[in-house]
């Protein structure tokens, strides 16, 4: 029996499948649940006649900040009157998280819809998760005659599905050590993936602090125009706001997104992007301001003040867990912090846990469960090598570590769960948050 048929024993119809039955199908249906590469998926899209795309590509890469950026261009876009649509993965409560337009998340019905497409045009070719879902976006797009399409970059960059569309617009947001068993060992390695994503005589953008030198020199290679962050635009806060400039454009007293600074390297990014592609889809100083102050992203320094202040981060590397700490010591002062941590196998467990350490009073560390799920043990190994006074808890199942600490915080304590997407959504369900 081939591939293409081992999820087609269920005599039920493809058309009257739920999205949940769909999502279970594709899990099976591919060898390994990631196999990079666009060959597949292209002749697929190919065969749907989704590409050339009829919409402007914006795809966005990096190791932090790429959904936060996904997001504040796709608000300040449709401030500016623009129809949208929003691929992002992973999602924290719901699938259809993932596919959006015009910031709207999909009902299951026009999901499905594109599945049933998808799985007909395929034939015999055998289709991961990933590339279901990113043809998925594609057909969606298409078929609502969107502006623009603001794809955020799985992993990777040069083999990602998403690298099928040619990007009018390329972003690399940071660069940081992730995935090292796909992307390479060192920055450079990693870097030089994500700019898989440049086209030649295209704009791409770089709003790292350092930007590698592979980054420039796929760049310099393909004739991509690059502009990066400290040489190309610039951006200066100050208490209460935020400046940019690039060239003779400049915007004074921007409001600061989010719940904090963290938020303003990734804005000054997306504000190249959209200069850059002013003169197609111009965008007002207004929309961005309006963008700016209307700019919401669950689970990147969440905060949810109730009896005790909840802080939820989908933070899982190194990077990513100094940003949190660093927000984690502006606001805790005089206040004891409850740090949860529960992380996927492929992460490392004890760069992660050794860079929040300094925040915690409290570390408590727990086993995520199922397949991809590091257990209570494992994260407890990786804090043996340091020395500390901190108080560790450990739990074998997340619930049990949130009903822990739902029960001895008080109204002065702050609970900040992280460690991956799936934890904090885990969270979001038993506080009731919604999305």
């Amino acid at each position: 029996m081939s591939i293409s048929n081992l999820g087609d024993n269920n005599t039920q119809n493809h058309n009257e499948r739920t999205l949940e039955e769909w999502l279970n199908w594709q899990e099976k249906l591919h060898f390994t649940a990631i196999e990079l590469g666009l060959d597949r998926c292209s002749r697929v899209a190919e065969k749907m006649q989704l590409l050339p795309p009829s919409y402007f590509v914006i795809s966005i890469a990096g190791t932090n900040g790429k959904g936060s950026c996904a997001v504040l261009l796709d608000t300040i876009l449709r401030e500016a009157g623009y129809k949208t649509g929003l691929y992002s993965s992973p999602h924290l409560l719901s699938y259809n998280e993932r596919i959006k337009i015009n910031g709207q998340v999909l009902p299951d019905e026009m999901l499905c819809n594109a599945f049933s497409k998808i799985n007909r045009a395929r034939d015999d070719i055998s289709l991961t998760y990933f590339e279901f879902s990113t043809l998925a976006a594609m057909d969606i797009f298409a078929e609502n005659n969107i502006d623009i399409a603001i794809m955020e970059v799985g992993m990777g960059g040069r083999l990602d599905a998403v690298n099928m569309l040619d990007a009018n617009i390329a972003i690399i947001s940071t660069i940081d050590i992730d995935h090292q068993q796909w992307l390479g060992e060192t920055r450079g390695e990693i870097a030089k993936e994500k700019a898989g994503i440049f086209r030649p005589m295209q704009s791409a953008i770089c709003g790292d602090l350092n930007t590698p030198a592979t980054i420039i020199n796929v760049a310099e290679l393909l004739g991509t125009n690059l502009l990066q962050l400290g040489k190309d635009f610039h951006y200066e806060v100050s208490d209460k706001f935020w400046s940019w400039c690039s060239g003779i454009t400049q915007y004074q007293e921007l409001p600061i997104p989010g719940n904090g600074d963290f938020q303003i390297q990734n804005a000054a990014t997306v504000l190249m992007a959209l200069t850059t592609m002013q003169e197609k889809f111009p965008v007002s100083s207004e929309a961005i301001v309006n963008g700016l102050e209307n700019f919401r992203m669950p689970g990147r320094f969440h905060l949810i003040d109730g009896e005790f202040t909840l802080v939820l981060d989908v933070a899982h590397n190194s990077q990513s867990a100094r940003v949190l700490k660093n927000n984690l010591m502006k606001m805790s002062h005089n206040r004891r912090v409850l740090l949860i941590i529960a992380m996927l196998n492929d992460k490392c467990h004890e760069d992660f846990i050794s860079e929040l350490l300094p925040c915690a009073n409290i570390l408590c560390i727990s086993g995520l469960g199922g397949e991809r799920g590091a257990s209570a043990k494992a994260l407890e190994s990786a804090i043996h090598p340091h020395d500390i006074d901190t108080q560790v808890m450990v739990f074998d199942k997340l619930n049990d570590a949130f009903a822990w600490a739902n029960s001895v915080a008080t109204s002065k304590d702050i609970i900040s769960i992280t460690g991956s997407f799936i934890t904090v959504g885990m969270a979001m369900k038993y506080f009731n948050i919604e999305y």
